[in-house]
């Protein structure tokens, strides 16, 4: 299939220049090229502007309440392994009302990949802060600056036990590509967040042109070098920001230690026909 065929007919109503085009056209791209079909893919979403891909991409789509798309992902998983499930976030979707979820999926190594879309604002509502916005961020909720300072999800979600962490930039559409195509290859928990920027309420482009980059000789099975790299930045202020694949590791999955490496699909049917005949 042609990557054009996985967007859907429903009007767009992104604000012009959000990140999200970006984001949805990557994913796209990247479901053509790994010749996933649309039947196949289940892309679910939670509340927010990151939510309204679930209407724009011709697949499978979920929609849930704030901050519950992961564990409704870990559900459509275990019920069909066959799937390709990609759940779609945002900052204050997945890290404010959702991060218990969050944290557990990494914990549990569940086979589903996560993209954050990271615009450090809740958008949708018109501009309160999130998790990772910076020290002082002015808003709707906070017109006087926030008095906290953000913390490092990638920094969280390795001490939390993902196999695959990574980090793009809406405008870098190419290393984006590559990373969401190493993610959903990966077997396990895949955690990829997205700079994506909100052109309305939070437009961040001049810090990220300046400081993104890609690390060159990374490898990101060396533990101590993926920390490394995640903490040079903290989300307060300016630094250097890394890009790409900065940690992956092989693990068994959710799946595979529930069935025991039988099918999780025929060994899931007997034991709903098991507790039915209970009944």
């Amino acid at each position: 299939m042609k990557g054009s065929e996985y967007i859907s007919k429903v009007q767009n109503t992104w604000c012009p220049g959000c990140g999200n085009f970006v984001i949805q056209h990557t994913v796209k791209d990247v479901l053509a090229e790994l010749g996933l079909l649309p039947e196949n893919v289940v892309i679910v979403s939670g509340i927010g502007c990151h939510a309204k891909i679930a209407d724009y991409m011709q697949t499978n789509s979920f929609y849930t309440i704030h901050g519950r798309g992961i564990p409704v992902a870990t559900g459509i998983h275990l019920g069909n392994p066959k799937l390709t499930v990609i759940c779609s976030a945002g900052d204050g979707d997945a890290y404010a009302e959702g991060l218990d979820h969050l944290i557990f999926a990494a914990k549990r190594n569940v086979d589903i990949t996560v993209i954050i879309h990271d615009n450090r604002v809740y958008g949708l509502t018109t501009g309160q802060y999130t998790p990772t916005s910076p020290p002082g961020f002015t808003g709707r909720s906070t017109p006087e600056g926030t008095h906290e300072d953000p913390f490092n999800p990638l920094d969280l979600m390795l001490a939390s036990g993902a196999t695959f962490i990574a980090r793009a930039y809406s405008r870098d559409k190419k290393g984006m590509a590559e990373v969401l195509k190493r993610a959903i290859r990966h077997k396990g928990f895949s955690f990829v967040e997205v700079l994506q920027v909100c052109a309305s309420f939070y437009d961040a482009h001049a810090c990220y042109d300046e400081h993104v980059y890609t690390p060159e000789g990374h490898d990101p099975y060396d533990r101590g070098s993926a920390e490394e790299l995640i903490r040079e930045w903290n989300y307060s202020g300016e630094g250097p920001i890394a890009l790409g694949v900065l940690y992956e590791k092989d693990a068994r999955t959710f799946e595979e230690r529930i069935f025991d490496g039988k099918s999780g699909m025929i060994d899931r049917t007997r034991l709903i026909r098991e507790a039915l005949q209970k009944r």
